[in-house]
């Protein structure tokens, strides 16, 4: 069974220092898949704003879309039946900000109005309302299809795909890809001069190889970015227990 916190947490970021932040949320996420891409950092850098500092492996920036559906989703401690679940989809690249790592969201679209205007009003995230249907194929694949209500970018943002785990759970060591691109537990996002941050706590991801057939992503399009070429690095995350900070400012200078 997984686990998570349940006081606030000091989690240790590598190069910089623990900060303590209360997690005043909890949820499960489920059915996810990690499709990453590697990207020339030239061409992604102008997206990135100048408050935080692109990160690279191996001389490759990275480009991320994540599907999944998140459940139990509310503040610790209150009843199911005050809960919520929903499906999301992110598009997200890997930075740095004053040496500590984590990730800086181009999009987040969720099926649901209010948690769209919630997490806009108290994170700054770029979230967005669309339309998501997730279920099984008869084949045992999780199917995902998205459409965003809104035209933002170059054009609409669609995604659909079916994917299935294709090989057993194990933990990434820290010094793998695999690592690098699913360990972060801190987003970065621009609020004027400062930046605003919040935290998840979580278990290791316990990671898949996963099979999957991307039938439409125009997210990249959407978002003004480059668009990818060859096939994705793919990992299945079946499930998984967190829990969410409230956000926090960075004063900037």
């Amino acid at each position: 069974m997984n686990t998570h916190r349940t006081d606030p947490v000091r989690w240790p970021f590598a190069n910089g220092p623990s900060l303590p932040t209360p997690h005043v949320a909890s949820m499960t996420w489920r059915d996810g898949l990690f499709a990453h891409w590697p990207v020339d950092p030239d061409d992604v850098r102008p997206h990135v704003p100048g408050q935080v500092s692109l990160e690279t492996r191996d001389g490759r920036a990275w480009l991320s879309v994540v599907p999944f559906v998140l459940t139990d989703v509310g503040v610790r401690g209150t009843p199911s039946i005050a809960r919520l679940a929903f499906p999301e989809l992110n598009v997200r690249t890997y930075v740095r900000y004053r040496g500590d790592p984590g990730l800086f969201f181009f999009s987040i679209d969720v099926d649901n109005s209010f948690v769209a205007a919630a997490v806009d009003r108290t994170t700054r995230l770029p979230v967005y309302r669309a339309n998501m249907r997730v279920g099984a194929t008869e084949a045992n694949h999780v199917a995902f299809k998205s459409t965003r209500e809104q035209r933002t970018g170059d054009g609409p943002a669609r995604f659909a795909a079916t994917y299935r785990p294709n090989g057993e759970v194990f933990t990434a060591d820290p010094d793998t890809l695999a690592h690098w691109l699913s360990a972060r537990h801190r987003f970065y996002v621009p609020d004027g001069d400062d930046i605003l941050t919040g935290e998840v706590s979580h278990d290791p991801w316990p990671l898949q190889p996963a099979a999957a057939t991307i039938h439409e992503n125009t997210m990249f399009e959407a978002n003004g970015l480059p668009t990818t070429a060859g096939e994705p690095i793919l990992y299945y995350v079946d499930e998984l227990s967190m829990t969410g900070s409230v956000p926090r400012r960075l004063r900037g200078g």
